[in-house]
């Protein structure tokens, strides 16, 4: 998967890259009014608080425990998924969460799931709204379809699981009796129970829409912030419109495999910018600062909290 990664990503950062000029960007970044950057990562961190909010909401079954103590967690998780492999970050705020709050991994990792699913449910429908104003692209139109076949035939199998919690505990268990040794069922059991508790949140369509509504909440507030940082380049102009598409389109592309950081990934964002008509070395040089901003404050403020928390790599390693 590392190799898939590493050739996914190389792959589209030259096909991103390959028709820039790099003075010509060298120059838009040069011209560039960077002061616009710190409403963007003000408004980001508030989107992160209302996604730990949002996981609270769906931990709630196993302990209630708020957004402000949950925010260090989700911080350092980003901070994992934007320097290690294979989106180990999730892996490391279960386990923070687990020795900080003694929640089940299982329910931890079920959540992190759920919560992209409607995070990539919310990027469909960003793609879908943007296309109403902007032609679709061939490229565009088989993201889409694509996404919204994965995202939503995922959604109905997580709801159907969270529908019958006995039949998900008789089966899981029935395939751990069968190919398991004794000694080590204990702990997949817990770890079924721990998915089954993290599911619970979808058996309430009230809770489902009120998923759907924060997550679609912390979406716009992230727009904002790509919004925001745009004006910092004199010869963007960007819609808000364009915006919505692009970061819709991105965020879907960044649900595939590709080295930690996102890295190539989210700079085929250049290319969805030129598709819609944006001058190259603008959005090539907007793109490249709006990554940036979005990797580094999280990962050096995930740092801090990580050793506030008194976590050390050592026994994250070990646990692992």
């Amino acid at each position: 998967m590392l190799i898939v990664g590493l050739l996914i990503s190389v792959g589209f950062l030259w096909y991103a890259l390959r028709d820039l000029h790099l003075e010509e960007v060298w120059t838009a970044l040069q011209g560039a009014n960077y002061w616009w950057l710190v409403p963007g990562v003000a408004i980001y961190f508030i989107s992160v608080w209302f996604r730990s909010w949002r996981w609270g909401f769906l931990l709630r079954g196993s302990k209630q425990v708020s957004a402000n103590r949950l925010f260090p967690v989700v911080v350092i998780g980003y901070m994992g998924n934007d320097i290690l492999p294979f989106r180990l970050g999730e892996v490391l705020r279960a386990y923070v969460l687990w020795r900080k709050e003694g929640i089940n991994v299982g329910t931890t990792l079920t959540t992190a799931v759920l919560e992209r699913l409607f995070d990539g449910l919310t990027m469909v429908l960003f793609v879908l709204f943007g296309l109403l104003f902007v032609p679709m692209s061939a490229f565009l139109s088989r993201l889409v379809t694509v996404a919204s076949a994965v995202f939503f035939g995922a959604l109905v199998v997580f709801l159907a699981l969270a529908a019958r919690p006995n039949l998900l505990r008789r089966v899981a268990h029935g395939l751990i009796a069968r190919t398991v040794p004794r000694r080590f069922r204990p702990p997949l059991v817990g770890l079924v129970e721990g998915v089954v508790a993290g599911l619970e949140s979808l058996r309430s369509g009230r809770d489902v829409m009120v998923l759907f509504g924060v997550t679609l909440w912390v979406w716009l507030l992230e727009t904002a912030k790509y919004w925001l940082v745009s004006f910092a380049f004199a010869g963007l102009h960007l819609s808000y419109v364009g915006i919505v598409l692009m970061g819709g389109a991105v965020n879907l592309l960044t649900a595939l495999p590709s080295l930690p950081g996102y890295i190539g990934t989210f700079e085929l964002g250049i290319k969805i910018l030129e598709g819609i008509g944006t001058p190259s070395a603008p959005a090539g040089s907007y793109i490249l600062v709006l990554h940036a901003i979005l990797l580094l404050p999280v990962t050096l403020l995930g740092l801090v909290f990580m050793a506030l928390e008194g976590v050390k790599w050592a026994e994250v390693w070990e646990v692992r």
